[in-house]
């Protein structure tokens, strides 16, 4: 399992180390006073109990929801955003890797992200974000499709809904080509590398630019014995792969950014402008003239705005690269029963693109 895992320290939520002034919360104290000085620029410190945090987050949606009542997807990213800048004003207390307040919850990544610093400050937020991470990465997730459970990586984003397996694992049990070698962009929490490697392949190479990614792979790798035929590179893309595969396995993100990308899981959710045509342009070199090019995506962002382009049939328009071999779409369930969707999400497909280099007349 070769990799450059040894030079690269996992991404950790920021903390603050020196002191700072703000408003200490009590129980009983005015939460909603507390909240719109929160959002006027003051820091608020979660004092005596874990629940105390809970409670200002809570007022803060009222307060917000109030003045972002806009339901439309661009009016919730509207909400997510303001809610997201002042909520990282709310801090709380680490100290010796707990939590320095009463009835908080255990959090294993504190001591594993942080074991050089003993005592400092950090949003209220990410510590929900590391609470609920490792309750998954303590628990497990099943993978029905691959028999077989995962233990995600803080910060590495894992899907709640598996239709877009579903349909990648149909395709793998009708492939009859080649099966010594494929690239996997963007390992994740590695699912699709897995799946590769049930399905005969001898050898995957698979990058990511989540440094927490490559970490997590190598580590769940190894735990299911997968780290003979795994290659991890912490890169853009192919990084410096030097041969040709049978098969690219690519699941980008399926929106594109509208705001600026910080790494980590914000893009494995969104994609800048440039990703698909380097993508593209990259991919010509790697495949082997008998190859396929499998691209994993969804008609999401169509569906939310009918002026949005499609990146893979925009490149099958305009480029001489590519030909479509196949095309399946899936209607994407809800992750539970309780899941309310949006009018956008009851449309969403999944889809499957298999592609080939076009033969040259």
């Amino acid at each position: 399992m070769a990799t450059n895992l040894q030079s690269i320290k996992p991404d950790r939520p920021n903390i603050i180390t020196s002191p700072i002034e703000g408003i200490k919360f009590y129980r009983k104290m005015d939460t909603q006073s507390v909240v719109a000085q929160m959002i006027a620029g003051k820091y608020v410190f979660v004092e005596e109990y874990y629940s105390n945090g809970l409670q200002v987050l809570a007022e803060l949606k009222k307060n917000l929801s109030e003045k972002f009542n806009d339901k439309s997807f661009q009016g919730q990213r509207d909400y997510r955003a303001a809610f997201r800048k002042a909520s990282h004003r709310l801090l709380i207390k680490v100290k010796d890797n707990k939590l320095d307040v009463k009835k908080a919850p255990n959090i294993g990544w504190l001591e594993s992200l942080y074991p050089d610093v003993s005592e400092f400050y950090i949003s209220f937020p990410e510590v929900q974000g590391m609470n609920s991470s490792w309750q998954w990465h303590e628990k497990g997730l099943e993978i029905k499709t691959l028999n077989l459970t995962i233990h995600p990586y803080y910060g590495t984003y894992f899907p709640t809904r598996f239709d877009h397996l579903k349909l990648f694992d149909k395709w793998l049990k009708k492939y009859d080509g080649p099966k010594d070698n494929a690239i996997d962009i963007g390992v994740g929490s590695g699912i699709l590398t897995y799946q590769l490697i049930q399905n005969g392949f001898e050898n995957v190479y698979a990058t990511d630019t989540n440094k927490n990614a490559i970490i997590g792979v190598y580590k769940d790798g190894r735990r299911l014995d997968f780290q003979k035929k795994i290659t991890l590179n912490h890169c853009d893309l192919f990084g410096d792969f030097d041969r040709k595969v049978d098969v690219i396995v690519f699941n980008p993100p399926w929106l594109l950014a509208k705001h600026n990308l910080e790494e980590g899981i914000d893009k494995a959710m969104y994609y800048e402008e440039d990703l698909f045509p380097r993508f593209f342009e990259e991919a010509k070199k790697y495949l082997k003239e008998d190859g396929k090019l499998v691209l994993i995506f969804s008609n999401l962002a169509q569906e939310v705005d009918n002026q949005s382009t499609h990146p893979i049939i925009e490149e099958l328009q305009k480029n001489n690269r590519f030909r479509k071999d196949l095309h399946l779409r899936r209607e994407v369930r809800a992750s539970s029963r309780r899941t309310q969707r949006t009018d956008s999400r009851e449309t969403e497909k999944v889809e499957l693109w298999v592609l080939a280099h076009k033969k040259v007349k």
